[in-house]
């Protein structure tokens, strides 16, 4: 394995960046033939679509598994384990989009899109394969390093930031699709629509975060003895 390994890394980061372009080529289009002046607006369109986690995430997580898969190939020792701020950063990915893929395939899979709103293989590739993808790293990733707990609250940071961001940006924001004077990417962050039932999704969402980050740690801790 820790001779194909990276090479698998390095295939998904591609595949990841291929959905993201895909469907980012699609928003741009179906923004170019809007009939409205707020949804003809590119630049808007295209800071909301770099402004959903799922995109954040995976972009992430193409960029770390790149990273590792050109580092583990550059290695002649074949067992030396990870530096520390790589297995960090992977660690992080891996509980981003693990979190994705969850959040996904419990709340938003059968959410109404516009029709052609999305691209159903770069839809399936974000929040499903990808994801699929970064929990066989944490489980099966050769020369893992074990990383402290304190790791858990790194990777609490970015989710907390991209919260206080969403909300704080969603109010100056005409929505492209709707002409409302607020966008979202996601419904259950809508306090327009579920008021303070949002602390609900926020908190649930803070609890996955932690406990997938971890999930993510001890998975690391124990593998790297067993592999010590």
């Amino acid at each position: 394995m820790t001779t194909w390994w990276p090479y698998a890394r390095l295939a998904a980061a591609v595949l990841i960046i291929a959905a993201v372009i895909g469907q980012l080529q699609l928003t741009l289009s179906n923004a170019m033939s809007a009939e409205t002046e707020w949804g003809r607006h590119l630049p808007t369109v295209g800071a909301n679509f770099l402004s959903f986690f799922t995109i954040q995430s995976n972009v992430l997580a193409a960029v770390v598994l790149a990273i590792a898969g050109v580092w583990a190939l550059r290695q002649k020792d074949a067992v030396r384990v990870e530096p520390r701020w790589l297995a960090t950063l992977l660690a992080c990915a891996a509980t981003y989009m693990i979190v994705t893929g969850i959040v996904y395939n419990l709340l938003l899979r059968n959410v109404q899109l516009p029709q052609g709103a999305t691209l159903p293989w770069s839809n399936e590739v974000l929040h499903l394969v990808a994801p699929l993808f970064l929990l066989a790293d944490v489980l099966f990733a050769p020369r893992p390093r074990s990383l402290p707990w304190s790791t858990v609250v790194v990777a609490a940071v970015y989710p907390i930031a991209w919260v206080v961001y969403t909300l704080a940006r969603s109010e100056f924001i005409i929505a492209p699709a709707t002409g409302e004077h607020w966008w979202f990417p996601y419904p259950f962050l809508n306090w327009h629509e579920i008021g303070f039932g949002i602390a609900a999704y926020i908190v649930g969402i803070a609890a996955a975060i932690i406990g997938i980050a971890c999930f993510v740690v001890w998975v690391r801790r124990r593998r790297s003895i067993r592999s010590a």
